[in-house]
């Protein structure tokens, strides 16, 4: 509660602990702002006129750094257009002193306080969301998947185009909402098209969508997939299966931003992030006249091949204790290590199903294990279990499935040298590094939690 008269601070503390809220109180803006940087709260009640700084001021500042905190602003009898001009800019709701009426304190409190609750229920969601896709649930110490993680984390804050290669089950979707997920459209729709999985009739209108009675059945005018990732990410999946007559209309979107929904000459203007996938060889598909060259050349701004697992043993141990505890944990079981027999059956195996079939394999022998640890007979259902060296001699634990550098560690370094550079200057190093100073302040806020001395 901000306001620069006693009384008025001593009457909400009185009128809102008698339903049971913790109040505290301040005199100004700028208080307001230094107590707001140190503790979280619900809802702010401000004064429009004070000095130092005035209502108007830390509105602005509340919105641009705490955009979760509703703010009711206070107004004296007769200026209610100052209570207008804070609506504009974005106050919840405003009150109008004396305030006589306690139940008309209750109809604009309890309102603020519920839109509060759901805000901060939305942001848990995105949050668990950009948690499940963020950098550090990449995993792969290899020195191949390493200068992967390195280019995904220096391309996704930008807005570049980005063309993943790999094949079936390498992690190309995972790779491309990792993208979405750790950019600035984060909080923007993140919308996948399976080129291969529609129609050819039906890919044209599914991702520009249609005029009302542009052909049979089309009852109503719809919106199609471009124009729904506006503001976020489209991510084109399995794209050198989109007709070749379509690769010319996507090419002028990736070049204008703009087309036209069937049936209609008029042009739509939109603003997404392409991403796409293809696990077969696009250069191939070139000199077969299957693709546009012209197409790849727009699309293939940033290259990414992920290699396959054939490729990568090294990786798989290290997988294979990342997938053990996150099955373990959702099933309710107690594994926590896997035999040597069974690291070497996993490591020597083809995998043609890359990654995704390692998964499969391993939450198989989770649910089948009987203890603490899995063993080689749990990877097998049906199937006879094959004989194995004993694995002595192996060199499956060349790379210590505890101590890798995740790219969130990466990632920390790369900000806190930025500071530094920086000397300190938030507003230089969060501009240096292509993020928000919200994003960056929430960042070091978490090092500092950490134990990081910043």
């Amino acid at each position: 509660m901000v306001d620069d008269e006693e009384i008025v601070r001593d009457f909400f503390i009185e009128a809102l602990s008698r339903r049971n809220a913790v109040v505290t109180t301040c005199k100004d803006g700028v208080e307001a702002k230094e107590l707001l940087e140190r503790d979280p709260f619900d809802m702010i009640i401000t004064d429009i006129k004070m000095p130092n700084m005035n209502g108007m001021e830390l509105l602005k500042y509340v919105i641009g750094f705490h955009p979760t905190i509703p703010v009711i602003m206070l107004t004296a009898f007769g200026t209610i257009e100052g209570a207008v001009d804070a609506m504009r800019a974005g106050a919840f709701n405003y009150l109008q002193k004396p305030i006589t009426d306690l139940n008309k304190l209750d109809m604009v409190l309890r309102p603020a306080l519920q839109y509060r609750l759901l805000l901060v229920e939305n942001q848990q969601l995105r949050n668990e969301l950009s948690d499940r896709y963020s950098f550090d649930k990449l995993v792969g110490p290899s020195p191949e998947m390493q200068r992967i993680f390195k280019l995904l984390f220096t391309v996704a804050p930008t807005q570049a185009t980005v063309l993943i290669q790999g094949e079936s089950g390498t992690g190309k979707e995972l790779v491309a909402r990792a993208i979405h997920y750790n950019s600035p459209r984060i909080k923007e729709p993140f919308i996948k098209v399976n080129c291969a999985a529609l129609p050819e009739g039906l890919i044209e209108s599914e991702l520009f969508g249609h005029e009302k009675g542009a052909f049979t059945g089309a009852i109503k005018t719809t919106r199609g997939k471009f124009e729904a990732a506006s503001g976020g990410t489209l991510l084109l999946d399995e794209i050198a299966e989109m007709p070749k007559g379509l690769q010319a209309k996507l090419l002028r979107v990736l070049q204008e931003q703009e087309f036209q929904r069937v049936g209609s000459n008029e042009n739509v203007k939109v603003d997404v992030r392409m991403l796409a996938t293809s696990n077969i060889d696009l250069d191939k598909a070139i000199k077969e006249k299957r693709f546009r060259k012209d197409l790849f050349y727009r699309l293939n701004v940033i290259p990414i091949k992920l290699p396959p697992l054939s490729q990568r043993q090294g990786d798989i141990p290290v997988l294979a204790y990342h997938f053990l505890r996150r099955f373990s944990r959702m099933h309710g079981r107690s594994a926590e290590r896997i035999s040597r027999q069974a690291l070497s059956y996993l490591t020597h195996a083809s995998w043609p199903g890359n990654v995704r079939e390692l998964e499969n394999a391993v939450e198989r022998a989770v649910i089948m294990s009987q203890g603490e640890q899995v063993e080689l007979s749990d990877f097998f259902v049906y199937e006879e279990v094959p004989e194995m060296p004993d694995g002595s001699s192996m060199t499956v634990d060349k790379y210590d499935v505890d101590s890798i550098m995740t790219i969130a560690e990466l990632e920390k370094q790369h900000i806190i040298r930025t500071l530094k550079a920086n000397n300190g200057h938030r507003a230089r190093t969060a501009e240096s590094l292509g993020i928000s100073i919200r994003t960056l302040r929430n960042k070091l806020n978490e090092y500092r939690q950490a134990g990081e001395k910043i």
